[in-house]
């Protein structure tokens, strides 16, 4: 795929720069998968009554951590490290990037809060990042102490209490993300209640969201882009679930594009249920498990966005989006969603 099929103009005021008043206020732009007639304006609240009362819905179980943390140099200046991704069981050492008026070296230690000091040991094992040691009691507890919610860029703002809680999935259980799953920001307790009053079975999966999944693509040609690898399970009690679901014909919904991309990469590797994946899914994938999906609106130039045109067509996911810049959708991580059915 040339990455200029990943371009679009979006207005800067269709930013959604805040969540909805409420999970499920959201819009939802539905679309037919390779059906360029099919294109409807609804409500996410209405999702549960529309899904085939015979699916199978597939979310992503991703905890976000509190992964910025500001801290004091020696010399009484200020400092960002990003958090990026647990070395060791314990959490007390990580790959991470971090900032400062002048490079981060290796040796400095650095004081987050009384108690909590981040030690700079060395470069990463690629790019800019670094290996650090939080040298402090219980690291998991003071990261969500201490932390901030690491909000994308684009939201241009410093995270609130209600970031807290709305950059994070109402089926959020296992810790590792650096940025939300943002299409289960939609679900509230209310939908899955709804769902699961119409038969509607719901399974989880797990893949800890990466800072390299919202990276820009750089190369003009997609296949050269490098994907960083994210960490996934698809547990026995899921892979059971979509066995069944596929061998009866029925239809497997995934929420979100981190969710496709846990069950295509179990697919793909022979059963491998555990383990990192670098999966890079653009026009030309045959979809091995996924029927329906559910998402949000993504960047331009993203790997994201050549996954959704891969599944439902670039020419119609190109129309789509230009029908919700039309209707004035929010976009991105708090927008709108779409569902292709």
């Amino acid at each position: 795929m040339r990455t200029n099929e990943l371009d679009y103009e979006l207005p800067d005021e269709l930013i959604a720069r805040a969540p909805p008043s409420t999970r499920d206020g959201g819009r939802m732009l539905l679309i037919g998968r390779n059906n360029a007639s099919r294109i409807e304006h609804r409500r996410v609240v209405e999702l549960p009554d529309l899904l085939p009362s015979n699916a199978l819905v597939v979310v992503n179980d991703t905890r976000v951590l509190r992964a910025r943390l500001f801290a004091t140099k020696a010399t009484g200046g200020r400092a960002e490290i990003f958090l990026l991704r647990a070395l060791d069981a314990t959490g007390h050492t990580w790959t991470a990037i971090g900032r400062a008026s002048k490079p981060i070296r290796g040796g400095t230690t650095l004081t987050v809060a009384p108690g909590f000091v981040v030690h700079i040991e060395g470069r990463g094992d690629g790019g800019d990042t670094m290996r650090v040691r939080l040298e402090v009691d219980e690291p998991w507890s003071a990261i969500d102490r201490h932390g901030h919610v690491p909000l994308p860029p684009y939201i241009g703002r410093a995270d609130t209490d209600v970031d807290r809680e709305r950059y994070q999935t109402v089926f959020a259980a296992n810790a590792g993300a650096v940025a939300a799953p943002t299409a289960g920001l939609h679900f509230s307790e209310d939908m899955l209640a709804r769902m699961r009053d119409r038969g509607i079975d719901v399974a989880s999966v797990t893949l800890h969201v990466g800072l390299g999944t919202f990276a820009p693509v750089k190369v003009d040609d997609l296949d050269q882009h490098a994907m960083h690898a994210e960490w996934f399970r698809v547990p026995a009690e899921t892979r059971e679930s979509v066995q069944a679901a596929k061998a009866s014909g029925r239809p497997v919904v995934a929420i979100g594009t981190t969710a496709v991309r846990a069950l295509e990469s179990w697919a793909l590797g022979e059963g491998a249920s555990e383990g990192e994946t670098r999966l890079l899914i653009q026009p030309g994938w045959s979809f091995r498990v996924v029927d329906q999906l559910f998402t949000n609106f993504h960047l331009p130039r993203s790997t994201l966005l050549a996954l959704v045109m891969a599944f439902a067509g670039t020419g119609i996911v190109r129309a789509a989006y230009r029908s919700a810049i039309e209707a004035r959708y929010r976009f991105y991580s708090y927008g709108d969603a779409m569902w292709i059915a």
